[in-house]
């Protein structure tokens, strides 16, 4: 399992156009993809459970990723949360 946190510095947090790219590209992975926000966990490929999450600018989010692709996926996404988030 890879695993690694992002603080999120978009104005408005995790909306809907920065989740739906998130769900998009997490989507295209094997990989089982957790964001983590406090008690709180969301399926990165599934849209509603990521907008649950709340996520505003300057909470940290943990990001897990198991599967046969992890390391790539997690550098894969470490890049997107730096691009989108």
């Amino acid at each position: 399992m890879k695993e690694f946190s992002y603080k999120i510095k978009d104005e408005v947090g995790i909306h809907a156009r920065p989740a739906g790219l998130l769900v998009k590209a997490a989507t295209g992975f094997g990989s089982e993809i957790k964001l983590h926000k406090g008690e709180k966990s969301a399926d990165a490929k599934k849209i509603f459970s990521v907008m649950g999450l709340g996520a505003k600018k300057d909470d940290e989010i943990r990001v897990t990723v198991e599967g046969d692709d992890e390391d790539r996926v997690a550098e894969e996404l470490k890049r997107f949360f730096e691009e989108n988030l």
